[in-house]
């Protein structure tokens, strides 16, 4: 009989080109993993790794039992979710990736609501960036959705088999300090705003890159007091007198005192929110949580 363990740990090796990368991911030292492979090719009477000193090279062999490995697994996750599911003492549990603010200002409410809690179903949350929590979507993965972002037209490379759901636009706000003058809403010309300081998005992402076009465009070449990834860190900035932000409308949900947000013609950038499903997930969980974020969101 195969172990499903080692199959599992044989198909993240493959994926991540070393035992340590996949031990690291799984929670194994790297001599477990090697273990784990020694005796999968025990079991199968196959040599799946030609090892070296400081290394070990998949055969043929090991790529082609991990294509089909996939789909054991899969199957096999079926197979335990269709019992469950038949247990009246089973908890359903939907496994979901978040950037951020989503689990903060879209999960959080989500949970507290009376609807979701009639369901006696739980969330596992995972939180992380969409390029984070995207890849855990893929077959025999360790989520069943996500709520991720995108800017732009900046694109979301997706495994096979995830669907998209569109939830909803979350536009960007130009934000100054409370300390500057302006009063909420107030428009605010490119010059003026080109004096003050900026607190930016962390460079290398792709929506950095997507406000600094619009930055550009607009012919805003602001001096740079901050580089955040984090947008409570850049409110918080913000409020602080550090500079002013282009910072999206959910994460502002929760603003600190001494901030003012105003209103720049030129500055015109908006991220599409979206939801993430992967096929051998729980449709009925997923569809339900489509539901509800899509009626919390034109309240946030």
């Amino acid at each position: 009989m195969l172990n499903l363990t080692h199959l599992h740990t044989l198909v993240e090796v493959l994926r991540l080109g070393s035992f340590t990368a996949a031990g690291n991911r799984l929670g194994y030292t790297a001599s477990a993993v090697s273990q784990q492979m020694s005796a999968l090719e025990k079991d199968t009477g196959m040599r799946l790794f030609v090892r070296g000193a400081r290394s070990a090279q998949p055969t043929q062999a090991a790529h082609a039992m991990g294509q089909h490995a996939l789909k054991l697994l899969r199957d096999a996750e079926g197979l335990l979710a269709a019992g469950a599911a038949a247990s009246e003492d089973a908890v359903r549990e939907l496994r979901i990736g978040a950037f951020p603010s989503a689990a903060t200002f879209i999960l959080a409410p989500v949970l507290e609501t009376e609807s979701w809690q009639e369901l006696g179903a739980r969330l596992k949350i995972s939180i992380g960036e969409p390029s984070a929590v995207v890849p855990g979507l893929r077959a025999g993965g360790e989520l069943d959705t996500a709520l991720v972002y995108q800017v732009g037209e900046t694109g979301l490379v997706l495994p096979q088999g995830v669907s998209r759901h569109w939830l909803g636009e979350d536009p960007f706000r130009v934000v100054v300090p409370a300390s500057a003058g302006y009063r909420e809403n107030q428009p605010m010309d490119v010059e003026s705003l080109g004096r003050l300081p900026w607190i930016v998005h962390l460079r290398g992402s792709s929506d950095a890159n997507v406000a600094d076009a619009v930055l550009a465009n607009a012919g805003l070449h602001p001096r740079i007091a901050a580089s955040s990834d984090d947008f409570n860190a850049t409110l918080r900035l913000v409020a602080a007198g550090h500079g002013a932000a282009l910072v999206p409308q959910l994460a502002l949900t929760a603003r600190p005192e001494g901030i003012t947000v105003v209103q720049v013609s030129e500055l015109q950038l908006s991220r599409k929110l979206l939801l993430l499903s992967a096929e051998d997930g729980p449709a009925n969980l997923t569809e339900r949580l489509i539901l509800a974020c899509k009626a919390l969101l034109p309240a946030v």
